[in-house]
Order: C-alpha cells, then sequence, then structure tokens
C-alpha cells in the first residue's frame, strides 16, 4: 500500500460526493489514518466513522487561524504526527467582473486562498519537526485558462493565488524535507456540478475534451494519493494537470 501507516489531513472532506471524501477514501484504501477537516454542518465525524475505524473527524473552519491551529493540535494528540495535507476546502461562485462585490470577494479568497495558508502554517511546523511531509493543495484549470464553467474572475484569481503559494512554500520548506504541490481540475463532476448541467451540455462539453468525458472526483484522488506517495518523491512546486486535456499547455 502506498501510504501505509500515514497521516492524512484532508480539509473540506466531508461531502461524500466531493473530491475531498473520494481522496479520503482512496487514501485510506492505501493504508493512510485519515482526519477530515469540515464544517459542522458538513458533519466530518460521521464521513470519518464511513471509512471505517482508526479514521478522525473534527470540525474546523479554515478560515480562522486558530481553527486550523487546533485541529493540527488535536491531530497530533490523537496520532502523534502529521505526514500529508490536502488542501482541499473551496467554494466558488458564478458570477462576471462587474456582478463581484467586495463581499463576495472576501469569501472566495477567504476560503479558497486564506484557507490554503492558515491551514498549511498549522502542519508546517510539525512537518518541519521531522524532516518529512507532503502537502497538495488543490487549486483549479480555471485559474490557468481564465475562468471556468463555474468560477467567476474572483474565484480564478484565488486558484491562481493558490498556484504562487504552494510554490513559494515548495521552495521555502523543500530543504526541510516537505513536498508541495497543485493539483489543477478540470471539470469534476461533483456536488457542486450536481443539477447544473443537463445530459446535452455534459455531452457537448465533453466533445471538446480529449478524453471525451467529464472527470470524476476518483481521478483527483488517485493523482493526490500519487503525489502523497514515495512514488512523487522527487516532485515539488510542480501543477499536475488532472482535466482530461481538457488544457494542453
Amino acid at each position: 500500500m502506498l501510504l501505509n501507516d500515514k497521516i492524512a489531513v484532508i480539509t473540506g472532506g466531508a461531502g461524500l460526493n466531493g473530491l475531498g471524501y473520494a481522496t479520503a477514501r482512496q487514501m485510506a484504501a492505501h493504508g493512510a489514518r485519515v482526519v477530515i477537516l469540515d464544517l459542522a454542518r458538513a458533519e466530518p465525524a460521521a464521513a470519518a466513522a464511513r471509512l471505517g475505524e482508526g479514521h478522525l473527524g473534527l470540525v474546523a473552519d479554515v478560515t480562522d487561524k486558530d481553527a486550523c491551529a487546533q485541529a493540527a493540535a488535536a491531530v497530533l494528540k490523537a496520532f502523534g504526527r502529521i505526514d500529508i495535507l490536502v488542501n482541499n476546502a473551496g467554494i466558488t461562485q458564478p458570477v462576471k467582473t462587474l456582478e463581484i462585490t467586495g463581499g463576495d470577494y472576501d469569501r472566495i479568497l477567504d476560503v479558497n486562498l486564506r484557507g490554503t495558508l492558515y491551514m498549511s502554517q498549522a502542519v508546517l511546523p510539525a512537518m518541519a519537526e521531522r524532516k518529512q511531509g507532503s502537502v497538495i493543495c488543490i487549486s483549479s484549470v480555471s485559474a490557468q485558462r481564465g475562468g471556468g464553467i463555474f468560477g467567476g474572475p474572483h474565484y480564478s484569481a484565488a486558484k491562481a493565488g493558490v498556484l504562487g503559494l504552494a510554490r513559494a512554500m515548495a521552495r521555502e520548506f523543500g530543504v526541510q524535507g516537505i513536498r508541495i504541490n497543485c493539483i489543477t481540475p478540470g471539470l469534476i463532476e461533483t456536488d457542486i456540478t450536481q443539477g447544473k448541467l443537463t445530459p446535452d451540455k455534459k455531452a457537448e462539453i465533453a466533445e471538446t475534451i480529449p478524453l471525451a468525458r467529464l472527470g470524476r472526483a476518483d481521478d483527483v484522488a488517485g493523482a493526490c494519493v500519487f503525489l502523497a506517495s514515495d512514488l512523487a518523491a522527487y516532485c515539488t512546486g510542480i501543477t499536475l494537470d488532472v482535466n482530461g486535456g481538457m488544457l494542453i499547455h
């Protein structure tokens, strides 16, 4: 198993049809003990229980620095270390440039970008102490191509910020044995897309993708497992595209 006995923390991981939970499920299958962090209404403890024994669910708001620190402390108390962090928590909003309010901007940037920073800050000292660790940040193809189907320009900006933040952290922490990488998913069928795309629209989009289908949550989860594992031991600061060829560059 690729992640045997590793301790993996996944933010925004309680949604059963989301990227985070798919990643939690695959990491657990590869031997990791998984900690799911999410808001109270998402019931992270229940989500962790569905993975089986030995996993943990904690309530944490990634936009709250103290909550991130408390969650990391709880993981360290329970398991003694943190080997993997997946910065998955994110939200989107389909509005155009002139419609973005200050509140919209703050909300989208706070969860997607500030949350990535705060949770990374919470776990990096423990990883540095052990001279090892893998941080995986979920960005988006919309950061690369300048917009997507479900996210406005502020979402693209936030996810582009994630790319820059991850690359800078990779340079800073590589000497301490910590690898920090990004994944840029394309259009993935999750709760965000449910009911918002008709079968005809999905077929129309699939025709523009070289692999001729929309992505599945497990496609992104597999990439997370790879980057978390020793198979990616010489990968840091990279951006791994998981988009079926939607964007080739």
